[in-house]
């Protein structure tokens, strides 16, 4: 599952610079997740950082369009880190 920044977002900037894959970058109005990058932090660490670091709650959410398994997100880290 990728990740999802809701319109809660208040664009504080905690979370752009703790995600280990950059996935997150500043849209139009606020930041936003790329789901081909975002690997809910697998491999990297045990919860994801940017849900971690947020300050608003429920404002980092799993994407409804981005379901992905444990497995799945694993691979994509694997390939993002040129591993395969």
């Amino acid at each position: 599952m990728a990740l999802l920044i809701t319109s809660k977002c208040i664009n504080c900037d905690m979370c752009d610079p703790e995600c280990p894959n950059e996935a997150i970058t500043m849209g139009d109005a606020i930041y936003e997740i790329d789901p081909d990058k975002c690997t809910e932090c697998k491999g990297h660490y045990d919860k994801p950082t940017c849900q971690s670091v947020c300050p608003i709650t429920n404002c980092i959410i799993t994407d409804p369009d981005h379901i992905e398994t444990d497995d799945e997100l694993l691979e994509k880290f694997v390939t993002l880190q040129g591993l395969a």
